[in-house]
């Protein structure tokens, strides 16, 4: 099974290998036959020549690799939840990181997902959810779409809970109670919509729906109490599973034998289904208290991980011959509802359950083995990022965290002042800037310092 994405660069001319990415560069020999004068350079003056052109080499992977990066989705780009930019300081200045901007979006918890210029975002004010169109570097209000809802605050404030995704010139967002919308990326007209109740025969889920849309080529994918496939530019239904539990969190697509294949946890347990048909390949039990299975499934070659809060734990599955076999499972890693990142084989995530924030710790874990390396404490029921082997978190209680990507311990590089209030959101870093969200709606946009 092979669950790697596309390498962000080209391979051509110039060669840098950080382990996520690979370019080439080779001195062209029309370089040295075209200056002779080369070899009437005493030994001195041509290592002086290599030593800068090795800098020099060095400093364009460096740009190269430090490109913009979109976060078009939930995920990220790689929807692992990990940024291939570089180049990042670990000081941040003593005062914390100014705001570039804020904006008030209303209740929730959507996360962002961040297309050049353009940010989406989902609040809940007044009866009414809305999906915002910013401008992702000043905040300025390109447009809104809003419609009816509940707000279905249950043991929480309530609010979406869905990110949007941004494919080529639309946006896809799921509200609170189903409203399933395709709307114009420029201008949010509504291109085609669904209302999930009614269309796949569903009941409303405890705390409202929350799946974010995965594409996969001409299709739409929302785990919804059915794993469920519409046609992404049309909305018509393709095909839809059998009822179950609805879950909290979203598909994964991987590839195994050389069949494409969609992983879901919902809250009966883990589901493998063709996204050819929807039809069921293998399912795994995975039951926990309250019935709060929130979180994607992460895949790394033919293993499944996966992972619930209120002392379930975690597990990982082969998936090998169209069967899961379980390879371990432990009380090691908790998430309640935030995924964890999966970084050169060892999760990185929040251990424990959200009304019992003070005794949530961050975990460090062996996929492979489930081993526990190490634990800190102190930031909460938070969420994170990484990128540029940081972690960037965003504690419970507002502060934004960066730390070293080290399974030996945990190294904190900088903290920041960002949010205040319930801070339960995962972060988003698009282009340079985080920007993040807490429960009231207030969106924040920090731009990280670069080392040059």
């Amino acid at each position: 099974m092979d669950n790697r994405q596309p390498k962000p660069h080209n391979p051509a001319r110039l060669r840098h290998e950080c382990g996520r990415c690979e370019t080439h560069f080779e001195a062209p020999r029309s370089f040295v036959t075209a200056t002779p004068w080369i070899a009437t350079m005493t030994n001195a003056k041509r290592t002086q020549l290599a030593a800068g052109c090795t800098s020099l080499v060095m400093a364009f992977a460096l740009l190269q690799n430090s490109a913009a990066e979109d976060w078009p989705n939930w995920g990220g780009r790689w929807h692992d939840g990990i940024s291939r930019e570089v180049g990042f300081e670990n000081a941040w200045p003593t005062a914390g990181l100014p705001a570039e901007w804020t904006c008030e979006i209303g209740t929730g918890f959507s996360s962002m997902a961040v297309a050049g210029e353009h940010l989406f975002a989902m609040g809940h004010a007044d009866g009414m959810e809305t999906v915002w169109s910013l401008n992702s570097q000043t905040g300025e209000v390109n447009w809104k779409h809003s419609y009816p809802s509940e707000l279905i605050p249950n043991l929480h404030e309530g609010g979406p809970c869905s990110t949007p995704t941004i494919d080529e010139n639309r946006v896809y967002t799921l509200g609170k109670e189903g409203q399933l919308f395709c709307l114009n990326r420029k201008d949010g007209s509504v291109v085609w919509q669904s209302l999930l109740q009614s269309e796949l025969g569903v009941k409303l889920p405890e705390w409202g729906f929350s799946s974010s849309a995965l594409i996969l080529d001409h299709q739409l994918i929302l785990e919804a109490g059915r794993v469920v496939s519409f046609d992404k530019s049309t909305g018509k239904k393709l095909w839809q599973t059998e009822v179950h539990e609805a879950g909290y969190g979203s598909a994964a697509a991987f590839t195994s034998d050389g069949k494409k294949m969609l992983a879901t946890l919902d809250c009966d347990g883990l589901r493998i289904v063709s996204p050819e048909d929807g039809s069921e390949i293998a399912f795994q039990a995975w039951k926990s208290p309250y019935k709060t299975n929130a979180t994607t499934p992460i895949i790394a070659d033919d293993k499944i991980f996966i992972s619930s809060g209120y002392k379930v734990g975690c597990g990982v599955f082969q998936f090998s011959q169209n069967q899961l076999k379980q390879v371990y499972v432990n009380t090691n890693m908790k998430n309640h509802f935030n995924n964890s990142i999966l970084i050169d084989g060892w999760l990185y995530g929040f251990d424990g359950d959200s009304h019992n924030g003070r005794n949530v710790t961050l975990n460090c874990v062996n996929l492979s083995s489930g081993e526990l390396k190490w634990k800190q404490r102190g930031l909460g029921c938070g969420s994170l990022i990484a990128a540029d082997d940081k972690l960037i978190i965003l504690a419970e209680t507002g502060d934004l965290v960066l730390a070293k990507v080290s399974s030996d311990s945990f190294t904190e590089f900088a903290r920041s002042p960002f949010l205040r209030g319930r801070c339960w959101t995962t972060p988003v870093l698009a282009n340079s800037h985080v920007y993040g969200r807490n429960a009231d709606g207030t969106l924040v946009c920090v731009k990280l310092p670069h080392i040059y």
